[in-house]
Order: structure tokens, then C-alpha cells, then sequence
């Protein structure tokens, strides 16, 4: 006892503390990121106002605040905390009204956002409990509601930008026909892609022109050229307000990256496979081939959105390294099949949320085995 009593005390900085895992700690707040990301979606929305003007604003800004109301109003009915200023359902509105044209009603952002925070997230919980990304599946709830809506009607608020012919070689346009012409000013270069791969469209484009079989190849040579590809890389281009400028996207990426908020073995993977895949079996019938065309597979649509914003979302992404390749790979697979065999243009949002689904099965058999453990 007295032993005990002789011996010097320790200082409370010295005691050891034992306690439950996480032992390392940063300063990152879901706050933090969520604020960050959108950060670095604000080029990424400067272009479509440059582009499209203020209409695109507007749109972006109803789908965000219909999703932060959405939020406030369950979670009071819930009678949870109110957690609308971390940023995730602006986030998430912001992300839906991306993936929606400049040239669309305005009612339309927000029952999508508010179809995405109601069904996408609360109805499991709130943030982190979601299986699936919630803007990603009210863009789904919206393009199988409103089709027509959600897929036509580019460039309707800004005719100043001549449209896709403005990438086009003048002479090559002068010789096609108006259907030809209305083709390719209706579609994005991906839907005129996939306009091209069809047989009954490519039978009535040479009906049109008096029987000329080399029509639909002078259309795809025309289009899928360095002229083209510049306007799609900038912006001048048809598209979703997120999607229009692949240069300010990836501006918006490098930040991300910069900041460690995103991992890169998603977006590279994802996107590889997708560059991948289109060298090898991208093209139409006819000998129709351009070395560009995997280019235009990453720069036109929302790859570049799904791959670096969406794709990347904590809680419905793989948590080990090994996980996060596969799911990339898969998406990027998704992604070519619906493109070219599938019944729309562009497969990003649904390749995504097919993976969504498939991340805690990813996780159970990439998870590394504990120290010790000995398998039975």
C-alpha cells in the first residue's frame, strides 16, 4: 500500500486512452465536402449560362432549393434533426438539374429533385443510408415519366450557337438533306451516333436523298471530326445543363482530386473502359470509323459528370480499393452496351445505378481478410 503510494503520478496528457475504432481523425465534415463539391460544379454551371443564358441558372437553382425543402419538410415531419445546411441535398438537386436541358419547363427540375430526396434518400433513412444515388434515380423517375421532355428541345433558349452544324464541314452539309440536317440538329453527337447504328433510320435518311448509300457515312465522317470534338471539349454543343462543357467539368474534377475528396481509381477505370470498349467496337456499318470517336464517347453525354461526381459518392460506391476498380469496370461496360446496343444514346446514369445496387456484393468479396483470421 504504501508502494503504491511512493510511486510518481502521471500527468492526465500521459494517461493511455482506450477506446473504439476510428483511432485517426481528420478534420473532414460531411459540410465540408458536400460544399466542396459543389464548389467545383460552379464551371461546370458558368458554361451552360454562357451558352444558354440565365434560363440555365434558374432551372439549376429550382431543382436545388425544391431538394433543400424536400429535405427540411421530412426530416421536420420525421421529427429528426434538420440537417440542410451540411449541403447534401443542395448537392443533390444541383446534380439532378445538371442532367436536365436548358430548353426544359421549370416544374420539371423540381419534381425530379423532389422525386429524389422523398423516394432516393429519406424513405431509407437520410444521407448515408441510401442505397442508390438520389439524383441520379430522379433523373431515371424523370426520363421514364416525361420523355419527350427530358430528350428534346436542346437548344431552344440560345440560338446564337449555331448548333451541332456549326462543327460540321460547311461542305459536307450542303449536300445532305433537311432530314439529315434536322438529325443532327436535334440529337447530340452520340444520339447521331446511335441514329447512324440503326437500320430503319439509316434506310429513310437514303430513301430521302433518291437512294444515296453513301449519305449516312458523309454524315458520321462530317460530324466525328477535330472540328466537332473542339465544340463538344468546350461547350458549343447540344446537351444537359451539367453536361455541355467537358472543360469545365474536368476543371471542376482536378479540384476534387486536389483536394483529396475523390478517389482516382473510380473515374479512371470508368472512363478507361469506356475509351476501352468505343476504340474497339464503336463505329456504324459501312466501314463508318473515326479514331476520334472514343473521344467523343468521353466528352459528349455525361460521362464525365457521372464518372468524377456521381459515381464517386461515398455511400453508394465500394469502400475497398479492389471494389472500386470492379464497380468502375462495370459501369464503364454498362455505359458502352446501352450506348451502342441499348435504346438510348447515353447509359451513364443507368450503368451507375446498376453498380449502386451491386456495391455491397463488390464489398463482401473484395473485403480483405483480418490478421489472424484462419478461414474455416
Amino acid at each position: 500500500m504504501n508502494d503504491q503510494n511512493n510511486m510518481p503520478k502521471r500527468s492526465s496528457a500521459s494517461r493511455l486512452v482506450v477506446s473504439p475504432s476510428p483511432h485517426l481523425h481528420d478534420r473532414t465534415s460531411i459540410p465540408m465536402v458536400m460544399w466542396n463539391v459543389v464548389l467545383a460544379l460552379v464551371p461546370a454551371l458558368v458554361a451552360a449560362v454562357y451558352f444558354w443564358g440565365f434560363r440555365a441558372l434558374w432551372l439549376t437553382l429550382a431543382g436545388a432549393m425544391a431538394a433543400v425543402i424536400t429535405e427540411g419538410l421530412i426530416q421536420k415531419f420525421r421529427k429528426v434533426p434538420i440537417t440542410i445546411a451540411d449541403g447534401s441535398a443542395f448537392l443533390t438537386g444541383l446534380l439532378l438539374s445538371y442532367n436536365i436541358h436548358a430548353g426544359a419547363p421549370f416544374w420539371l427540375p423540381v419534381v425530379g429533385a423532389v422525386f429524389a430526396i422523398a423516394v432516393g434518400k429519406q424513405v431509407f433513412g437520410g444521407l448515408g443510408r441510401n442505397p442508390v444515388n438520389p439524383a441520379l434515380l430522379g433523373r431515371v423517375f424523370l426520363l421514364a415519366s416525361w420523355p419527350t421532355l427530358m430528350t428534346s428541345g436542346w437548344q431552344t433558349t440560345k440560338q446564337a450557337i449555331q448548333g451541332t452544324l456549326s462543327g460540321i464541314n460547311p461542305a459536307m452539309v450542303t449536300n445532305i438533306t433537311d432530314k439529315a440536317k434536322d438529325l443532327i440538329t436535334s440529337s447530340t453527337p452520340l444520339g447521331v451516333a446511335k441514329a447512324l447504328r440503326d437500320s430503319t433510320t439509316v434506310q429513310s435518311l437514303i430513301s430521302d436523298a433518291g437512294g444515296d448509300t453513301e449519305l449516312p457515312l458523309r454524315i458520321f465522317n462530317g460530324l466525328f471530326d477535330f472540328s466537332t470534338l473542339r465544340s463538344v471539349f468546350l461547350g458549343n454543343i447540344g446537351g444537359c445543363i451539367g453536361e455541355v462543357s467537358a472543360l469545365a467539368l474536368l476543371l471542376g474534377a482536378a479540384y476534387l482530386v486536389y483536394k483529396n475528396i475523390i478517389e482516382w481509381r473510380i473515374p479512371l477505370f470508368y472512363i478507361g473502359t469506356v475509351f476501352g470498349l468505343s476504340f474497339l467496337f464503336g463505329g456504324i456499318a459501312g466501314s463508318g470509323y473515326s479514331i476520334l470517336l472514343p473521344f467523343f464517347h468521353i466528352f459528349a453525354g455525361g460521362l464525365l459528370l457521372g464518372a468524377f461526381f456521381m459515381a464517386t459518392d461515398y455511400t453508394t460506391s465500394p469502400i475497398t480499393k479492389a471494389g472500386r476498380i470492379y464497380y468502375a469496370i462495370g459501369c464503364g461496360v454498362l455505359t458502352i452496351v446501352i450506348r451502342l446496343v441499348g435504346g438510348y444514346p447515353e447509359g451513364v446514369s443507368y450503368s451507375i445505378l446498376l453498380m449502386n445496387v451491386a456495391t455491397p456484393l463488390i464489398d463482401k468479396f473484395t473485403m480483405p481478410k483480418a490478421f489472424g483470421r484462419v478461414k474455416k
